[in-house]
């Protein structure tokens, strides 16, 4: 039964990335699915866009864009255990160390889409600069592990 719904997820997940990079909007509605999409067209955002600060450290948000100093990172989610931001904060801290970007330059806007809800978040500059603190401080570690193995 899991296996499926992780499969299903896979699969909304592909499908959404067709339609937002092909401009193909969804019936206007509350469902994630197509809120999402749509939300991704209209903000004209790029699917599926792989994230890296090193090969320790990296990610693949649903949707973002940086556009007029905001970004936009959009995650659609499929199941019904409760989320948290603070995978996109990660996504938002990977973005900024990959493009050198100072959190306090730009506009943050966070969306999760699920349970036919639409949850809004901007993070505080604070807990983007912990995490990117975080990255750098564990990437070095691990770094240094490896070189010990």
């Amino acid at each position: 039964m899991k296996f499926q719904a992780v499969q299903k997820g896979t699969e909304l997940h592909a499908f959404a990335c067709e339609c937002i990079r092909l401009g193909i909007k969804l019936p206007k509605n509350n469902k994630s699915l197509n809120c999402y999409v749509n939300d991704a067209i209209g903000f004209r955002m790029t699917p599926e866009q792989p994230l890296f600060y090193s090969d320790n450290s990296f990610g693949t948000a649903d949707a973002i864009c940086f556009r007029d100093e905001l970004l936009r990172i959009h995650d659609l989610k499929t199941g019904v255990s409760p989320v948290s931001m603070r995978q996109l904060e990660v996504y938002t801290s990977l973005f900024c160390l990959e493009y050198d970007i100072k959190p306090s330059d730009i506009g943050v806007e966070l969306r999760i889409y699920q349970l036919d809800e639409v949850l809004v978040h901007i993070p505080v500059l604070d807990d983007i600069l912990q995490i990117m603190e975080k990255i750098i401080i564990f990437d070095k570690q691990i770094d240094k592990m490896k070189v010990e193995e």
